[in-house]
């Protein structure tokens, strides 16, 4: 009795995990994912080496030409 209980819930589990298997297509874990588990002690982090700060230019927009606004309107 006991050896039927457990051939029944190991093929249950193998048809489960054989379905979880199936199902995955070969994704990978998402960045965030990444993340949170580095952050939790996941992996070794390397020895850091101190960088110079950079001064971040902000991107501005430039106005059109004139040249290009009248071939947008001629459109």
């Amino acid at each position: 009795m006991a050896d039927l209980i457990k051939e029944l819930v190991t093929g249950v589990v193998e048809n489960v995990m054989r379905e979880l298997l199936k199902k995955s297509h070969g994704r990978t874990t998402t960045k965030r994912k990444k993340r949170k588990a580095q952050a939790a002690g996941g992996r070794p982090s390397r020895a850091k080496t101190e960088k110079t700060k950079t001064v971040v230019c902000k991107q501005v927009s430039r106005r059109r030409s004139a040249a290009s606004r009248s071939r947008q309107r001629a459109r």
